[in-house]
């Protein structure tokens, strides 16, 4: 893996994936949605949701196993929740239009559930906690996903790496609170990537097919991921199968259908909560107890081999800050898989940054 790397602006990264969006005959409107969530995630350094990504998605609506132009419809069975019916859209634009739609019943009612359907892998979680919390909303966001992971005690996959989310604002120009984890110790999007860059992964993180332990990221693409903290990391999954795939009427169960290799639509459900901080005391009230919470945080006496203690989502936001400033940095690697996309579907290089 080479060491040298490139910057390229938001800006460029954005045309680039919209070039290739509006290419595979999405709306205008609908590219720029996913072209942020991808480029969002590379700006807080999460490289194995960004762009790169941009190479499957486009074989995928290529092959016709996305709908670049769905009629999602939304239904609501009471004032505080809804379902939204995604259409095998990409899942960037079925997410971030049922969280437009949780925004707007919990500004209303205090809270909103929208529950989510046949839609398609969404990326970076953090992307919908950080779209409720700039509108002032604490958040909830579940997702499942294709059968990576045994359920503790088994063999084979069965359960998504699927990820938990939670956030919750702190102040404005305050970096809010953001959680976004997967109860495995490593996910599939990471092992692509390391096949990808030719870097072995960590001990620990998986099996191969035959259930041996495996440093061969490609191996372990072809085995299973393992939960993290054994039973606990097992159940998680299984909440997230619950909450988002039963609960949504998605698939579930090991019913969601692999976005690499896959030859059917995907079938991913998600379910979002959110919360107006301001039901049980003033909005004024919450943010302040919030940044009481963040202060005792950062005061803490620092373990060792501890610069400072943060909370969850600072590191992100500082580094979303430093790519805007000095452009995001991607290895030539990145670069040139980035390009060899473009060719493919006949749209143009990555700029780089000058």
């Amino acid at each position: 893996m080479s060491q040298n790397t490139s910057r390229v602006t938001p800006e460029a990264a954005t045309r680039y994936c919209v070039d290739l969006l509006l290419h595979a005959g999405l709306p205008e409107a609908d590219a720029h949605t996913v072209a942020r969530c991808l480029v969002h995630a590379d700006l807080r350094g999460v490289h194995t949701h960004g762009i790169t990504r941009m190479q499957v998605y486009m074989e995928r609506l290529a092959d016709g196993l996305i709908n670049p132009r769905p009629d999602m419809v939304v239904t609501k069975p009471t004032p505080v929740a809804a379902h939204v019916d995604g259409d095998n859209a990409l899942g960037f634009v079925s997410a971030t239009r049922a969280m437009d739609e949780a925004i707007a019943m919990a500004g209303e009612f205090g809270l909103a559930l929208v529950a989510v359907n046949h839609s398609n892998h969404y990326g970076m979680a953090a992307s919908y906690i950080i779209q409720a919390a700039e509108a002032g909303f604490m958040s909830f966001a579940f997702s499942n996903a294709p059968s990576a992971m045994p359920a503790w005690g088994g063999r084979e996959p069965l359960l998504g790496t699927s990820p938990f989310a939670a956030g919750a604002p702190i102040g404005e120009g305050v970096a809010p609170f953001v959680l976004d984890f997967t109860p495995a110790i490593t996910t599939r999007g990471a092992l692509r990537r390391a096949v990808h860059l030719g870097k072995p992964i960590p001990e620990g993180l998986a099996l191969d097919k035959e259930g041996r332990p495996t440093t061969d990221p490609k191996a372990a693409f072809e085995g299973v991921v393992l939960p993290m903290g054994g039973p606990k990391g097992s159940g998680l999954a299984m909440l997230m199968d619950v909450m988002a795939g039963v609960f949504s009427g998605a698939g579930h169960a090991g019913g969601v259908a692999d976005l690499y290799g896959g030859t059917r639509p995907q079938d991913v459900g998600h379910m979002f909560m959110v919360i107006r901080p301001g039901l049980f005391m003033t909005t004024e009230d919450f943010l302040a107890r919030m940044d009481v919470l963040k202060k005792a945080v950062h005061d803490l006496p620092r373990a060792e081999g501890f610069d400072e203690v943060l909370m969850p989502g600072e590191r992100g936001a500082r580094t979303e800050a430093r790519y805007r400033s000095e452009g995001i940095p991607f290895t030539e690697e990145d670069i040139a898989f980035l390009n060899k996309t473009a060719a493919q579907f006949g749209t143009s290089d990555i700029e780089l940054q000058g």
